[in-house]
């Protein structure tokens, strides 16, 4: 009699194999589900391949060593990317037919092992006060290199045009390196920010005009009053309330600066005039820019308006200083200096013009509004010391006083009125 025919559920007959034989082929399947099963078959599949005594690998005692990323999960020392381990509905069609395991990188950091902080992480304060510190200096220079110009150069208008080229000059090369990459702009936009820009103009050309004029420590102390134009400003142009503490904290600014105004030795009403348009100019720009409010980021915007400036200087310029400067004001100021001196100045104090301002808008980003406003009067101080050390002005005693109160002004009414937008943004 023949034997019975096996049936197709009973298992084919297989030759003899290595006591592990039936490790690896329950584990086989176990890989497969990685693949083609879901998450859960295949996290269960690396349990009992996990549990099974080790297999034969090909691969060096220091490969089956191998690092693991964030706790990733091994096969025979290679890690299996998170993908691995989804649902087969979630992969992609190719990555669902054929999935290769890949080794760690070779330069991956062993497992467990957290990148340490580096020291400006660590510290922030130290990055802080770095762009402070890069704030003065640069705003020290210029302000002293600018005066040592017109000591030489009086031609403000013409200083005040190479101080804005030199600038979009540095913003187009920064644009064509992609530092940072060039905001689009349109008619809008451009209406938008050409009362600006205006402003900006008229207030960069006006300040050069009393520096050119008045000492420097002087023409600081008069462009303090720029806060009361900008209450006065607020309250009567925009029609906000102005509260009655931030008015109160403007009397010794006014009192100060009267005060060192009727006894300054270098007073011109030139250089005072002049130094009062900048600061209207200036409040004038502030309330433009509340109003051209756009995406565009800082770095951006102060990049545009430099460019409308520019284009808004150069004309006045040359009407008013052109004549003079070909006749006599260029050969004067290379006899004295020389030509190499005379361009290396120019252009650094268009560079250092630049960077302060950039610097400033930095800087303001990373602190707070209130620590900001007691940095920019602290500004004011060390321009005006260092000032008056470098160029050896001599001041009177109630123009010290007179200053020194105009400054004590501005820091109250910065302190106050960096607290009540404080107060109204945490209401908010």
């Amino acid at each position: 009699p023949k034997p019975p025919a096996p049936s197709r559920s009973s298992p084919a007959p297989r030759p003899t194999r290595s006591p592990q034989a039936p490790r690896a082929a329950a584990a086989m399947p176990a890989l497969g589900t990685l693949s083609a099963g879901g998450a859960a078959a295949g996290v269960a599949g690396l349990l009992r391949l996990r549990r099974g005594p080790a297999l034969a690998s090909p691969l060096p005692a220091a490969a089956r060593a191998g690092a693991v990323h964030d706790g990733a999960q091994l096969v025979w020392g290679r890690q299996l990317r998170p993908a691995l381990v989804l649902p087969a509905g979630l992969l992609p069609l190719q990555a669902s037919k054929r999935l290769t395991l890949r080794p760690p990188a070779a330069s991956a950091e062993p497992a467990g092992e957290a990148k340490s902080p580096g020291l400006l992480e660590k510290y922030p304060a130290i990055t802080t006060g770095f762009f402070f510190f890069m704030w003065y200096f640069l705003n020290v220079i210029f302000n002293i290199l600018n005066k040592k110009i017109y000591n030489y150069f009086p031609y403000p208008y013409f200083v005040s045009v190479i101080h804005l080229l030199v600038g979009v000059v540095y913003c187009l090369l920064s644009w064509a390196v992609g530092l940072p990459k060039r905001a689009p702009i349109n008619a809008t936009l451009l209406k938008l920010l050409f009362p600006v820009a205006l402003c900006h103009a008229l207030g960069h050309v006006t300040s050069n005009v009393s520096f050119a004029t008045v000492a420097v420590s002087f023409a600081h102390t008069i462009k303090a009053l720029e806060p009361f134009f900008n209450a006065a400003a607020t309250q009567f142009v925009l029609g906000q309330t102005v509260p009655l503490s931030l008015w109160l904290s403007l009397a010794p600014v006014v009192l100060g600066v009267s005060m060192a105004s009727l006894t300054e030795l270098s007073f011109s009403w030139k250089g005072f005039i002049n130094a009062m348009i900048s600061n209207i100019s200036f409040t004038y720009r502030s309330i433009y820019s509340k109003k051209a409010m756009t995406d565009m980021d800082s770095t951006n915007v102060y990049a545009y308006i430099s460019i409308i400036a520019l284009v808004v200087c150069i004309p006045p310029a040359l009407i008013i200083e052109g004549p003079q400067l070909m006749q006599y004001g260029l050969n004067d100021a290379i006899a004295k200096v020389g030509m190499t001196k005379f361009v290396s100045d120019l252009f650094l104090v268009g560079l250092f013009y630049h960077l302060y301002n950039q610097i400033a808008t930095n800087t303001l980003e990373r602190v707070a509004p209130l620590t900001h406003a007691v940095g920019n009067v602290l500004k004011r101080v060390f321009v005006i010391g260092f000032s008056i050390i470098i160029f050896g002005n001599k001041i009177t005693t109630q123009t010290g006083i007179g200053t020194c109160i105009a400054i004590a002004g501005v820091a109250l009414y910065s302190y106050i009125k960096a607290k009540i937008e404080e107060e109204k943004r945490v209401s908010f």
